[in-house]
């Protein structure tokens, strides 16, 4: 239905391809991006939380980030179970916090089409040359990429408060 593509119910947060499926983390900065972990199996709030406690601060130094950096993520129910509200407070107390449907504001929904388009590119031919493709992709996303959408953030947040919470054309 025209209009409706940024609805939540039709954004998938995995890349598809003929050679299969992955869910993937990562996660990015103004100077580029850091770690890309491959999930096995289905995502859980507890399976998010093992990838968030094996690249979160490993990816933050990669990107030399201070310890007063601001987390974001969107609003997936395994982003927003207690249990990972409670980690969070712990290990990344400095949070950007969003509206209920707010995939508008995060800019690394961009990084995944990206990705996205770079697999398309490639002659897929299994999970293995999926998993390649994408960690040699995503190590590959320009800094100057990461810049200009972190740069966006102001916009962004201006966007979604004229919205009132609603999609914008981020």
């Amino acid at each position: 239905k025209k209009g409706t593509a940024l609805d939540h119910k039709n954004i998938l947060s995995t890349i598809k391809h003929g050679g299969g499926n992955v869910m993937v983390w990562g996660c990015m900065a103004h100077n580029g991006v850091g770690n890309l972990e491959v999930i096995n199996g289905r995502m859980t709030a507890l399976s998010y939380i093992e990838a968030l406690r094996r690249n979160l601060k490993s990816s933050a130094r990669k990107l030399g980030l201070q310890d007063t950096y601001i987390f974001q993520q969107d609003n997936d129910t395994k982003h927003s179970a207690n249990v990972t509200r409670e980690w969070l407070l712990y290990n990344a107390p400095r949070r950007l916090r969003t509206p209920p449907q707010s995939l508008d504001l995060n800019p690394i929904e961009h990084l995944w089409h990206h990705l996205d388009q770079e697999v398309r590119n490639n002659h897929i031919t299994g999970r293995d040359s999926l998993e390649s493709t994408l960690i040699h992709s995503w190590n590959n996303i320009s800094s100057n990429i990461t810049k200009k959408l972190v740069e966006s953030m102001p916009r962004r947040l201006e966007a979604i408060i004229k919205a009132n919470g609603l999609h914008t054309r981020y």
